[in-house]
């Protein structure tokens, strides 16, 4: 009996860690995905680096509060699976709000942004951003246009002056 009871601990311990240690961790329900689905959720999350995985909601409870997010505990009823990413606080709530415009049975519940319990509309504005790489194009472009600017301006002027040269 202490045998199955120190696992439960080791179980709780690790999923405490993992929500202590990611960047974003989505909760969803995903009653209605055939296996197929489910594994191709998987794989698109797997490439992305996140770990995808289903625990008893008394485990996940235990490690909630452990891990002090205990505003997580309404969306802990029913089928759940919980995506946790360490590096990339937008890809998991990315490709699971975009699955879920393709399979309206998968179900976003809540999740945990940077350590802070957040709401679903909080994960689906997260998930409308672009990733890493677009939001630096999207720096680089808004620090480029006032050079780009004044180029343009320093050769209107230039060929200005070249045509009251002539």
């Amino acid at each position: 009996m202490s045998a199955v009871i120190e696992q439960k601990k080791q179980l709780v311990e690790e999923i405490t860690e993992k929500f202590r240690a990611s960047q974003t961790s989505i909760v969803v329900d995903y009653r209605g995905l055939d296996v197929a689905e489910v594994t191709a959720l998987r794989k698109e999350l797997r490439d992305a680096g996140i770990d995808f995985k289903v625990y008893k909601n008394t485990m996940t409870r235990r490690a909630v509060e452990a891990a002090e997010l205990s505003g997580l505990n309404d969306v802990l009823v029913g089928p759940t699976a919980i995506a946790f990413s360490n590096d990339d606080v937008v890809a998991p709530a990315r490709i699971l709000n975009n699955f879920m415009k393709e399979h309206e049975a998968l179900e976003i519940k809540g999740g945990v942004i940077e350590g802070q319990v957040a709401s679903l509309e909080q994960i689906q504005e997260l998930a409308e951003l672009p990733n890493y790489e677009g939001m630096v194009s999207m720096l680089l472009s808004v620090l480029q246009a006032p050079i780009r600017n004044f180029a343009y301006v320093t050769k209107a002027v230039a060929e200005q002056k070249e045509e009251q040269g002539a």
